[in-house]
C-alpha cells in the first residue's frame, strides 16, 4: 500500500537520495530541508511517517519529538555520535532510529517495520474499542438508585475531577470507577487498580510512586510507580481510608501539583493521571478523630458517588444473579435458570456481603445443580450468620469446600429444626415434594418423630 512519506534533512544529496528510494519502493516521497519548510507542508498534508534528521538549520530534530510524535510516526537520521541522543528521542516518543549513512536494504527494512507496528497499535485500539462497546455497561440492573450511580457518572466522567465513591463492601465500588474510566476520554489508557488494604506503608509508596536505582535494600534498578503505569489514564485507590498519615501527605501532593517523586530520587515528575478513590469508612468520622487528613478529604470529596447496597435496591437482584449465571464457564455449557422459590429466597435475603456475596452464592449454586437446568432453594447457600438465618432461613458455613450430600444433609437438618419436623413447610421451602423430603430424612438417618403429620408411604 503507498503510504506518503516526509524526509526532513538538510543534506541534499541525502535528500535527494532518500526520495528516489522510497519512491522506487512505490511511496509518495516528499523532501525538505528545513524545519520551517516542514511545518508549511504538514499544515497541508497528515504523512503517515516523517523520516527527520537530528540537526538542521533552523532547528533541534530531537527537540521536536514531543510536538510530532503523538501525531506521526517518526524515524530519527543520525550520525554515529549521537546514537545516546536518538535513544532519548525513543523514549520521547520516536518510533526508530536510522544510522547514516543508509542503505536501501535497511530503510525498506526501518520503515516496514514502523508501518507494521502502527498497523498493530490501530488494531489494538480498535479491539479496545469494540470490546468496550460488547461489554456494554458495567453496572447491572434498572434501580432507580443505580440509575442514579449512573446520572452521577455521565455527569463528572468528561471532567478531570477527583471522585471520591463510597459504599459498603461488596457493593461495587470498583465496578463503578471502572465504568467512570470507560465513560471518559481517558478511556483508551490504562485502568490501574491498588487496593490500599494489602500493602504495608513502604511497599505501598514504592507501588504508587516507583523507585530509583539503589534507592534501598535489593532496589537493583529502576521501577516505575503505577502512577506511571497509569499515564493519561485513570488510578484508582481502593480503599483510601487504610492509607497512612505519611502516604495520605504525599497523594496530598500529587492532587495538588500534578508532581511526585520515585523513592530515592530529587527530581520531581508529572502525574497526567485522574484519581479515582473508593472506601467503604466515614472519612468525616476519620477526619474528626484526627485518623484523616482534612486537606486531602476535601480534595477527595470535590464529587462524591453513593453506591447503595444491594438490600436498597432488591428489583437488581434477578437481572445480577441472570448475569452471574450466563457469565459463568459452567453455565455456558448448560443453559440454566433460576426456579421461582430459589428467587424469591434470592430477593428476600439481606446480603450483608452485597453483589460480591450474590456472585459468591451464584457461582456456588450453579456448581451445585451440576447438570440440572434449574437452580432450586436446595442450592443456595448462603455464609452470613445472622442475616441469613432472619432473611433466608438457615446459614450454611464450611471451613472447607463440601460435598453436594454434606450440603443436603446439613440444609435439610437445619430447616428440620426450624419448623420442629414440619415436612410440608420444609418441602415448600426447599422447592421439591414432601415425598422427597421424607425420602431425604430416611437417607441421612434423621429423625422421623418431629410434628404431627403422618408419614407418607414410599
Amino acid at each position: 500500500m503507498t503510504k506518503q512519506i516526509l524526509i526532513v534533512e538538510d543534506d541534499h544529496v541525502l535528500n535527494r537520495l532518500l526520495v528516489d528510494q522510497l519512491q522506487d519502493l512505490g511511496h509518495e516521497a516528499n523532501g525538505e530541508h528545513s524545519w520551517k519548510a516542514a511545518e508549511d507542508f504538514l499544515q497541508q498534508n497528515d504523512p503517515d511517517l516523517i523520516l527527520l534528521d537530528g540537526r538542521l538549520p533552523d532547528s533541534s530534530g530531537y527537540d521536536l519529538i514531543p510536538q510530532l510524535a503523538p501525531r506521526f510516526p517518526v524515524v530519527m537520521l543520525t550520525a554515529y555520535g549521537s546514537v545516546p541522543q536518538a535513544v532519548q528521542a525513543m523514549r520521547d516518543g520516536a518510533s526508530d532510529f536510522m544510522l547514516k549513512p543508509i542503505s536501501s536494504d535497511a530503510l525498506e527494512m526501518v520503515i516496514e517495520r514502523v508501518f507494521a507496528t502502527e498497523e498493530m497499535r490501530r488494531d489494538f485500539s480498535f479491539c479496545k474499542q469494540q470490546l468496550r462497546r460488547k461489554g456494554g455497561n458495567l453496572l447491572v440492573g434498572s434501580s432507580t438508585a443505580l440509575d442514579e450511580v449512573r446520572s452521577l457518572l455521565d455527569a463528572v466522567a468528561p471532567s478531570m475531577m477527583t471522585v471520591l465513591i463510597q459504599g459498603e463492601s461488596g457493593s461495587g465500588k470498583e465496578l463503578v470507577a471502572r465504568e467512570l474510566h470507560n465513560r471518559s476520554d481517558r478511556a483508551d489508557n490504562n485502568f490501574v487498580a491498588i487496593d490500599c488494604c494489602t500493602l504495608q506503608e513502604s511497599l505501598f509508596e514504592t507501588e504508587l510512586f516507583g523507585h530509583e536505582k539503589g534507592a534501598f535494600t535489593g532496589a537493583d534498578r529502576r521501577k516505575e510507580g503505577l502512577i506511571e503505569v497509569a499515564e493519561k489514564g485513570t488510578l484508582f485507590l481502593d480503599e483510601i481510608g487504610e492509607i497512612t498519615p505519611p502516604i495520605q501527605a504525599k497523594l496530598l501532593r500529587v492532587l495538588e501539583t500534578g508532581q511526585y517523586r520515585r523513592v530515592g530520587s530529587a527530581r520531581d515528575l508529572l502525574a497526567d493521571v485522574r484519581i479515582v478513590a473508593a472506601t467503604n469508612r466515614n472519612l468525616e468520622e476519620m477526619v474528626k478523630a484526627g485518623k484523616f487528613r482534612q486537606d486531602l478529604f476535601y480534595r477527595l470529596n470535590a464529587f462524591t458517588i453513593p453506591v447503595p447496597p444491594l438490600r436498597e435496591r432488591r428489583e437488581d437482584i434477578p437481572l445480577l444473579a441472570q448475569h452471574f449465571i450466563a457469565n459463568h464457564d459452567f453455565s455456558r455449557r448448560i443453559s440454566k435458570r433460576i426456579a421461582g422459590p430459589a428467587l424469591r429466597r434470592l430477593v428476600a435475603y439481606e446480603w450483608p456481603g452485597n453483589v460480591r456475596e450474590l456472585r459468591n452464592v451464584m457461582e456456588r449454586a450453579i456448581i451445585l445443580s451440576r447438570d440440572k437446568r434449574e437452580i432450586t432453594v436446595a442450592d443456595l447457600a448462603f455464609c452470613s450468620p445472622g442475616a441469613a438465618t432472619e432473611a433466608a432461613g438457615t446459614a450454611l458455613c464450611f471451613e472447607r469446600e463440601p460435598s453436594l450430600e454434606e450440603i443436603e444433609k446439613i440444609y435439610l437438618e437445619k430447616l428440620l429444626e426450624k419448623y420442629s419436623g414440619h415436612r410440608g413447610k420444609v418441602s415448600q421451602i426447599m422447592g421439591i415434594s414432601e415425598r422427597s423430603v421424607y425420602r431425604m430424612i430416611q437417607k441421612y438417618g434423621l429423625p422421623t418423630t418431629r410434628g404431627k403429620e403422618s408419614i407418607p408411604k414410599a
